[in-house]
């Protein structure tokens, strides 16, 4: 069953992918009913389990989303008021928002206009103005890069630059379940990782859940106590933690959907690469690189284009939806108008939010339909996309 039989093209389309899971999924949620087992026991504890497997790391610790995922991290890291954080521009507000719950600030580097991915270059000049000009209180204890859109940063290159200047490094892994880089999967190269599973997500609950993954036992054991009211055992409380419990139901969905992710993976790399191939014809269109050592997971398929709005209405006239990801960065947004950033503080972030549009991908929508996808874009032509 589909969402889609009035011949509509979705950006996304969840219906398609839980048809034919729905009797694991309703089995899931009968057990809980049966058992009364709603929040923690077995069911997550077996969740961290195959998820830490999966990836390669010691510890998963499941969360109730995946903005805590990053803010209780971070708390583990040491990140507090008087802290800093550095991280890009072009990503969703959760991963800024985390930073200012745990009351530390964040700075914004730019990114890389072909991957728009964290650009270690610019990282290295900010680092070395941080220690070496800036004030202390400038120096930042923690750096984000963001795996966007389905691929990893260039972790060794960031990775070399935090060990340089003592930094942590926690991976923002909200879209990039099961991509790989030189072989490592998203989630084990930083001192910790945090992942959301958000129903969107190429791993996704049935509501909101979350994830941190480290191979730091000191990280994720602060990060159990955090999530459940700062207690290790009922009524006795280390800390002052907060309520981030990732409840039974959604682990045991998240376990069903878990056995099928690498398959759906590679549906996804098989659009991509159909897209890759004839969208190769259209000199006006380019897509978001890859690195030539990352694997994506294609989260999202990402493409450059000038004319942008036009060519999504474009689209939109044929019943294909699309995606922005994302139009406002985040140093132009209102909420956070006190930074005083301006246009052309970060202009490959500018940039790239004017121009990237994401067109439908996920496992089930065959090349058939990505055919026409494609031929809706070619109908457009080159004199409208540089309108």
């Amino acid at each position: 069953m589909s969402a889609t039989s009035n011949g509509e093209i979705p950006f996304l389309d969840l219906p398609a992918q839980h048809w034919p899971l729905k009797g694991e999924l309703m089995q899931v949620l009968s057990d809980a009913l049966d058992r009364a087992a709603f929040i923690g026991g077995s069911a997550v504890a077996a969740f961290e389990k195959e998820f830490a497997r999966f990836l390669g790391c010691t510890f998963a610790v499941g969360v109730a989303n995946g903005t805590d995922a990053l803010r209780l991290a971070l708390i583990a890291m040491g990140v507090g008021p008087g802290s800093r954080v550095v991280t890009v521009p072009n990503t969703f507000i959760a991963t800024t928002e985390a930073i200012s719950q745990t009351g530390a600030l964040f700075d914004f580097i730019d990114v890389d206009p072909a991957t728009c991915l964290m650009d270690p270059n610019h990282l290295e000049d900010y680092l070395k103005a941080a220690f070496n000009i800036r004030p202390k209180e400038h120096r930042p204890s923690v750096i984000i890069p963001v795996h966007l859109y389905g691929q990893c940063a260039d972790m060794d290159s960031i990775l070399m630059l935090a060990r340089q200047y003592g930094l942590f490094v926690l991976e923002d892994a909200a879209q990039a379940h099961g991509a790989t880089y030189k072989g490592r999967r998203a989630g084990t190269m930083g001192d910790a990782a945090a992942f959301s599973f958000y129903p969107g997500k190429n791993l996704g609950a049935c509501g909101d859940a979350g994830a941190v993954t480290t191979d730091n036992g000191a990280i994720a054991d602060k990060v159990r106590v955090l999530r459940d009211h700062g207690q290790r055992a009922k009524y006795q409380h280390e800390l002052e933690g907060c309520n981030s419990r990732l409840d039974a139901v959604q682990a045991g969905v998240l376990r069903v959907k878990l056995r099928y992710l690498s398959a759906w993976n590679e549906k996804r790399r098989a659009i991509a690469t159909f897209y890759d191939t004839t969208l190769a014809s259209i000199n006006w269109v380019r897509p978001v690189a890859v690195l030539p050592y990352n694997i994506s997971c294609y989260h999202l398929y990402v493409i450059h284009v000038s004319g942008r709005d036009a060519l999504r209405s474009h689209l939109q006239e044929k019943k294909i939806r699309t995606g922005l990801h994302y139009p406002i960065p985040l140093h132009l947004q209102q909420c956070y108008a006190h930074l005083n950033h301006k246009m052309g503080s970060f202009p490959h972030a500018e940039r790239s939010a004017s121009e990237l549009l994401s067109l439908p991908m996920f496992p089930e929508l065959g090349l058939e339909r990505a055919q026409v996808v494609v031929n809706a874009i070619k109908d457009f032509g080159p004199s409208n996309a540089s309108a």
